[in-house]
């Protein structure tokens, strides 16, 4: 099928698109949603820090990029979802609907593991635009995914961090970086290694989907969103970023 890969610029999304183009499928482009402003979106949907990379992200991949900013808001948070004026899912409904306008596309790629919410709220979407909504990592086994995200050669650096057992010191942390220390944290208070709980937040810099060019951070500034001396909320602020050619690594 033709699959638009729906990205947040994580590990997630852009490994869920490597698992469709295994089946064969064939990515024809990109969408993305967008904080309206600068610095991180209290969404429960989409992932927003980070977003300051993605045009290079599509650069690297070489397909076309759609991108909408996020106007609505979390109106209906019960489980199941319903069409709501303003709510923050129907600016998900409009960038599929104005992809589906300029470009033929038949599903979607979608980077969801546990998240029931997202998970229904996606499916949604997609039901009233008769898309496939795919969604390969769902409900996986976490530790697994994230070994065969490492072995496959991601490089996803951790971009936020809101949990217990986290904090600032570990930004900027690859995954493989990360494993043990994970591992260790979801034996002692039961943190997902996956992130699936909100722990944590990556940026994809270079995957086997990149054809020539991988993702460089050319100045970032950590910000320290919430300083709890247990579980601080912090994140990375993207202040300029480029393209690296692969050869030269």
């Amino acid at each position: 099928m033709k699959v638009l890969g729906l990205i947040s610029g994580g590990k997630d999304s852009c490994f869920n698109m490597m698992k469709c183009v295994e089946l064969g499928h064939e990515i024809v482009a990109l969408a993305n949603l967008y904080p309206p402003n600068s610095g991180e979106l209290d969404s429960y949907m989409y992932q927003s820090v980070g977003h300051e990379i993605i045009d290079l992200y599509s650069k690297a991949m070489q397909l076309p990029l759609f991108r909408r900013p996020i106007l609505g808001k979390s109106q209906l948070i019960t489980a199941e979802y319903k069409e709501t004026i303003d709510d923050e899912v129907e600016d998900l409904y409009m960038l599929l609907k104005e992809v589906m306008e300029s470009i033929e596309i038949e599903a979607v790629s979608v980077g969801a593991i546990l998240s029931e919410y997202q998970n229904c709220r996606v499916e949604h979407v997609c039901r009233r635009l008769n898309l496939k909504p795919l969604c390969l990592l769902w409900q996986r086994d976490q530790l697994s995914l994230l070994d065969e995200m490492i072995d496959s050669n991601i490089q996803a650096v951790i971009v936020k961090v809101a949990s217990l057992g986290l904090n600032e010191a570990h930004l900027l942390k690859s995954l493989s970086e990360m494993r043990e220390h994970l591992v260790e944290m979801n034996k002692k208070y039961g943190l997902n290694v996956c992130g699936e709980g909100g722990e944590y937040e990556t940026i994809t810099l270079d995957c086997p989907l990149f054809k020539s060019y991988k993702i460089k951070l050319d100045e970032v500034r950590p910000v320290l969103h919430t300083p709890d001396p247990y579980t601080p909320v912090a994140y990375v602020s993207i202040l300029k970023s480029s393209l690296l050619p692969k050869s030269l690594t």
